[in-house]
């Protein structure tokens, strides 16, 4: 009975020694969501105001510094110093998640033009899955790794953290974040993992732009036939010619009405396939009783199937340039959730990271040997994964500027697979270290 009372007691003064030296957090200087969104609207446009800039100060800032970091970290900045309240934005970040991502995954995915892809020819598609695969093995062999290295950095649930990063290597921003509401990653972690997602992801950008100077030498070491490269070329300059005009005001109309359309469409039928798994009680080990699972692959199916109709014509109007609006929107809502003063608590994870692209780089370098595959289709393929529609045009201009859009078309198929990819990979994952 007295170890039992001491036990109390000692438990009474912990609890009263928390209370004492509990404050509460500060008032933050903006409560509306209104004027949240205002700020956050500003902080974008300003940074895609200069990182527009050519010449100057900023052309050589954003030399070194991904605008997308930016977009996540200046607003994580306005949170850490109580500018705005992470719980009001969370408001915003419910409207951004549940409307603007299914939104951009439609969008982006409508462009798709399968028989376009095919016309590549059968190694690039080859190195843009095997680029996928890598990364798909990739994680769970890195996690494998550091699980018999160093358990703690890997432990507990790091993993779910890790699935948004394979998420964003294999589609894109729009995927990284179907993986952190599927899984339901803290934005603590969520902010770790995308610095580990674009240092390392920029890493192999500076790689991939030096390969393109000595493409040569990679070439003939690959011992690849390089003559439809050529080819390639003048077909993307046609293509482009053909389709590119100007936007209009029905354009823009059509694309909103239709886009959101689809996404009350995946809201409705996503909400009923959810129900109708919840009967299953091994479902929910893997999410299958999500709606949210079902909205974003829903919204995805339906991009795909709308791309081999007229629709897919919306693209040249701008289609796929309003999905990345809502995904810096989506991005931006994010950073005002995070605790920046705790990021790196897991510093450890960016060596999982680096492990992993090593694993990625080794993998289809090895593939293209065997396939005599063009560094071109090498690079593109990886950075149509690693990077997405962003960054895969920059690594395939740098082999010729007319061949960027190629880089867009696969990046595009990217975002198609994406949020399965990494779902798969996490799964992979969570088996690895029992979560």
């Amino acid at each position: 009975m007295n170890e039992i009372l001491a036990i109390y007691l000692a438990e009474a003064r912990r609890v009263a020694a928390q209370l004492a030296d509990y404050s509460p957090p500060p008032t933050p200087l903006i409560t509306s969501d209104a004027v949240a969104f205002g700020v956050l609207m500003g902080v974008l446009g300003l940074i895609f105001y200069t990182g527009s800039r050519k010449s100057g100060f900023w052309a050589k800032f954003y030399t070194h510094i991904p605008m997308l970091l930016l977009c996540y970290f200046i607003p994580g900045l306005l949170s850490t110093f109580h500018i705005v309240s992470p719980e009001s934005s969370k408001h915003i970040y419910h409207i951004a998640s549940r409307y603007l991502l299914p939104a951009a995954l439609f969008l982006l995915t409508l462009s798709i033009d399968l028989q376009k892809i095919i016309g590549l020819g059968w190694k690039a598609l080859a190195m843009f899955f095997a680029a996928t695969v890598g990364v798909v093995l990739g994680g769970p062999f890195a996690v494998w790794l550091f699980h018999m290295i160093n358990p703690e950095w890997v432990a507990g649930d790091l993993w779910k953290g890790f699935s948004t990063v394979a998420g964003s290597w294999i589609g894109g921003g729009a995927n990284q974040t179907a993986m952190k509401e599927l899984y339901h990653v803290n934005d603590t972690l969520f902010g770790t993992m995308v610095v580990v997602d674009v240092v390392v992801a920029e890493l192999w950008m500076i790689g991939l732009l030096f390969m393109a100077k000595k493409s040569d030498s990679v070439d003939r070491w690959l011992k690849a036939d390089t003559s439809a490269i050529d080819t390639l070329k003048h077909t993307v300059e046609k293509y482009v010619r053909e389709n590119e005009r100007i936007a209009q005001l029905s354009d823009f109309m059509v694309i909103l009405g239709l886009t959101f359309a689809i996404v009350g469409v995946s809201h409705l039928f996503g909400d009923h396939i959810a129900a109708w798994f919840k009967q299953f009680p091994w479902a929910k080990s893997y999410s299958l009783n999500s709606a949210f699972l079902w909205l974003v692959m829903l919204a995805t199916v339906f991009g795909i199937v709308f791309s081999f109709t007229r629709a897919r014509e919306l693209e040249h109007a701008g289609g796929a340039k309003l999905g990345s609006v809502f995904i810096y929107i989506l991005v931006g809502s994010i950073g005002m959730q995070m605790e920046l003063d705790k990021i790196f608590e897991h510093i450890g994870v960016i060596m999982v990271g680096v492990v992993w692209m090593l694993f990625h780089i080794i993998f289809i370098f090895i593939v293209a040997k065997l396939i005599r595959a063009p560094s071109f289709f090498l690079a593109v393929g990886s950075k149509a994964n690693i990077g997405g529609a962003a960054s895969a045009p920059v690594v395939a201009a740098a082999f010729h500027p007319s061949l960027a859009p190629v880089g867009v078309l696969l990046a595009i198929l990217g975002y198609a697979i994406g949020t399965a990819g990494g779902y798969l990979t996490g799964e992979m994952m969570r088996l690895i270290v029992g979560g």
